[in-house]
């Protein structure tokens, strides 16, 4: 039987004993920790790496979004709150579930069921770039994402922050082009420019850009240009 390695996230100590109460009568559920404010549920997640987090909405020093939004690797995620005006945004987010409180025992089991319906992920060791298959959680203002590293087509630098694309849309994080470089697959993203990385698993076709350089045509239209100074180790890395 499949076991699902969980952690709860609610800044009220009585929530957090009825939803034990409740995990109590699923076999498959192991309760490894609890947190009660965004930075504890930030280094319990982060140290414990759960496979599924349980996580309120509202909590002190935030919210549950801004959780998800400074981890390095996002589990399964099911909210927990007694707000649904946060639906929406939660499934945006691609939540697997959402439930309001007080959480009745029935939907709790279909949202258990739900995520054991997922492929099992095995956690990568602490530091290891993050690869295709590894979600991630994306925010620009009111609207968040999960998706998979694979759908990002390409990122821009633009300022302090980085436009990230993927699926035809683009979101404005606060990260340096350069951290973002360091946390992904250096096999699948490329140093086109000072200013842009590149999926190359995105690319459909290349043609000859200014001077020595060249156009990457990706997936979905996006063009990039990969600068005279990159354009040698383009070669060599697509060379056979």
């Amino acid at each position: 039987m499949r076991r699902l390695r969980t952690l709860l996230v609610d800044d009220s100590r009585l929530a957090r004993g009825e939803l034990r109460t409740l995990l109590a009568a699923h076999a498959e559920i192991d309760v490894i920790g609890e947190a009660d404010d965004v930075e504890a549920a930030v280094v319990a997640v982060t140290g414990l790496q759960p496979d599924l987090l349980l996580l309120d909405i509202q909590l002190p020093g935030g919210s549950g979004f801004d959780v998800l939004e400074r981890l390095p690797r996002v589990p399964a995620v099911v909210f927990c709150t007694a707000y649904d005006q946060h639906a929406v945004r939660a499934f945006e987010a691609n939540a697997l579930d959402y439930l309001l409180k007080p959480v009745e025992p029935a939907r709790l089991a279909q949202a258990l069921a739900r995520v054991l319906q997922r492929p099992s992920e095995q956690p990568a060791p602490r530091g290891t770039p993050l690869v295709a298959g590894d979600p991630v959680f994306l925010r620009d203002g009111e609207r968040c994402w999960f998706l998979k590293v694979g759908e990002i087509s390409h990122i821009e630098i633009d300022g302090n922050y980085a436009h990230v694309h993927f699926r035809g849309q683009r979101a404005l994080v606060q990260r340096s082009l350069a951290l973002l470089e360091e946390r992904l697959d250096p096999a699948a993203f490329f140093r086109a420019s000072r200013a842009v990385l590149v999926n190359l698993r995105h690319v459909r076709n290349v043609e000859p850009g200014v001077g020595d350089g060249y156009v990457l045509h990706l997936e979905g239209g996006a063009q990039v240009e990969v600068s005279r100074r990159q354009a040698r180790e383009f070669r060599e890395r697509l060379a056979l």
